[in-house]
Parts: structure tokens; sequence; C-alpha cells
């Protein structure tokens, strides 16, 4: 029996997914929400969302690569905007599954990797498990060797026996607030929170939230950028210096783990230094792809 999550009242089924824009594919754990955009033969790009804000966090990046000749794809990680929610538990080898089976279904062979908090890792894993097919990898604020420091709310949801409650019933409006503290610049927030509740009708969502905390996908990752240190990929990083999620200090650990990496610090940027400070973040981004 599923647990009555407050404001959870659609599913994702054909019908409903007819009515929403974009693609979508079917991959082995379910279907998948992208888009697609750019010329067909630029190099391609793949963006990658970080813990629970869906692809629309990627909206003027998308715009920018796509006006630069880039071939882009964006798409919803499981549990999140208008991906699937499989019963499944959300841990790496889930996304990775879900990375790889979306380039083999869209025939996309080697790529350029974009990713921002949870999906530093998830890109910096695929990057180590799939080191023939990524070109390049730009990291954006990535959870790193400490790991995200959990607020009140997702502390308390981890307890045995009452998070889903305690999630469930009152967890709504703090993950919209807390998912809004990604921003230095408030101004930003209020269309940001619209988009973000589109996500939470669907049956799933807070069930997927939970099981990728209780799977520790925003834990640390003591060893996995020295991994990428030793690959010799050509790797860029971006960090917020006024980051409230993932502390700017946390950069210091990445690049010593990673020769020769490329390292720009955002001012006045909070944890999505992309959204907030565009006119810095996109040139840089596309004359590393272009290098």
């Amino acid at each position: 029996m599923s647990f009555p999550y407050r404001g959870e009242t659609k599913d994702l089924n054909d019908a409903e997914r007819a009515l929403l824009p974009d693609s979508f594919v079917k991959l082995s754990d379910g279907y998948t929400h992208y888009q697609i955009g750019g010329q067909r033969n630029g190099r391609a790009v793949v963006l990658v969302h970080g813990f629970s804000v869906p692809y629309f966090i990627w909206d003027t990046t998308f715009a920018a690569l796509t006006s630069a000749g880039f071939r882009v794809l964006r798409y919803d990680l499981f549990g999140r905007g208008f991906s699937d929610r499989p019963r499944i538990k959300y841990n790496m080898d889930l996304f990775i599954r879900q990375l790889r089976d979306l380039l083999d279904a869209l025939n996309f062979q080697q790529v350029h990797l974009v990713g921002l908090s949870m999906g530093g890792p998830i890109t910096t894993t695929f990057t180590v498990r799939y080191t023939e097919r990524i070109r390049k990898l730009s990291l954006i604020d990535p959870v790193s060797k400490s790991g995200m420091p959990l607020s009140l709310l997702y502390k308390t949801a981890l307890l045995p026996g009452v998070s889903e409650l305690i999630l469930g019933l009152v967890g709504t409006e703090g993950m919209v607030k807390g998912a809004a503290a990604d921003f230095f610049d408030p101004q930003h927030i209020e269309v940001f929170q619209e988009k973000y509740r589109a996500q939470m009708q669907y049956r799933g969502f807070k069930r997927a939230i939970l099981s990728t905390l209780r799977n520790k996908m925003v834990g640390a990752y003591p060893e996995l950028y020295h991994q990428l240190g030793k690959l010799n990929k050509p790797v860029q990083l971006f960090w917020g210096r006024d980051d409230q999620t993932l502390p700017f200090s946390d950069s210091e650990d990445i690049v010593a783990a990673v020769p020769g990496i490329e390292f720009h610090p955002v001012e006045n940027a909070g944890h999505i230094p992309h959204y907030e400070k565009p006119e810095i973040v996109h040139p840089l981004l596309i004359e590393f792809l272009n290098s």
C-alpha cells in the first residue's frame, strides 16, 4: 500500500504524458522526460540536474548552448520533474543506468557532461565508468568529499518509522522553501518556486526524494574525484562564492584531486551560479567546450 503523501494527486501515465511538454522515451526503469535542441551535427552536451530541482534549472544554459551551435540534451532524473517514479532504490546505479540507457536510446555516442550539485557525482561516476564516452566534464557546485549538510526537515525525514509521516504531511512547503535557499539573489525565487511545485503533484515524488536521501546520494564522496583526476580528462569547475547549500570551501578538495582542473569561483552567486550569473558562467562554459 502506498503512503498517501499530501498534494500528490496525479499519476504519470500515457494520458498525462500526452499533455506535458517536450519528449519521453521508455528506458529499462521507466519513462524519462527529456528535451533535445540545437544543431543536429553540433557537439553533444548533456545537462544533469541535482537533488530535487528538475531540468528547468537549465533553462538559460540550454538556450545559450543551443544558440552557440551545440546539440544539447537535458532530462529529468527518475523521481523528479515529469520522469517516472519507479519503485526502486534511488541510488547511484539507478541514475547511471538511466543516463546510459538514455544516451543509447537517443544515439548519443560521445558527449560532454555538465553536472550540477548531485548531478556532479552522477556525471563524475559516469565519466569514471564510461571514460571512452566522455570528452569533457563541467561541474557546478557538486556534492563532493564532505557531502551535503542536511536541513532539519531532511534530517527528521530520515528518522526510522516516522520519516514518511513527516515528509508526507508537513514537508511540501518546507521542500519548496529549502530549494529556494539555493539563490543568492531573491528576485528569482517566486518564478522558481512555481515551476518547482509542478512536479510535486505526481505520485512518487516524495518517496523518490526519501529514497535518494536513504541511499546517500548527497552523502560524502571521499575518493570519487581522485578517481576522476587519474583519467586525464579536461575538467571544469564552477562554484558560487555564496553557496549556502554546499560550502565554497568544498571546492578545495576537488581542485586538489583533479590536476589541471579549470576552476572559476563565481562572485555574488549561490548554489546555482549558472542560473544567477549566466553572463559569467555561459561564456566560460562555451569557451571550454570549444577549446
